[in-house]
């Protein structure tokens, strides 16, 4: 068993990821951390005992991110649960943007645990 989290350059992306490390903590499992910030991952902010891997997808402009993160969680027969971070978005955001967590819910194959800010 493993929890994956998909994190983003955003307070939901930090949010995310201290809940998944708690997740972690609390099943006593592998953390994957699929950085998705295009920037070195500080995890020093992390207060986790267990074993944890960092995933940094390919870059570009023609690179589907939730594509990379669902082929994270394909490629990791333990991943167990997916954590993302979400926030809340006006119904025109919603029709015009699409959403990395909102279709990582929709379509992951693990059970998902949306994380939103304080």
């Amino acid at each position: 068993m493993s929890v994956l989290v998909a994190v983003t350059d955003s307070a939901e992306g930090r949010a995310a990821l201290e809940a998944a490390a708690n997740e972690a903590d609390l099943l006593n499992v592998q953390l994957t951390v699929v950085n998705l910030t295009g920037a070195d991952l500080d995890l020093t902010s992390i207060a986790t005992e267990v074993p944890y891997e960092v995933v940094v997808p390919h870059a570009g402009a023609d690179v589907d991110e939730v594509e990379q993160v669902l082929a994270a969680i394909e490629d990791r027969a333990e991943v167990t649960r997916l954590v993302v971070g979400v926030r809340k978005r006006s119904p025109i955001g919603k029709a015009v943007l699409g959403s990395i967590a909102q279709r990582l819910i929709l379509e992951a194959t693990v059970p998902v645990l949306s994380v939103k800010t304080s």
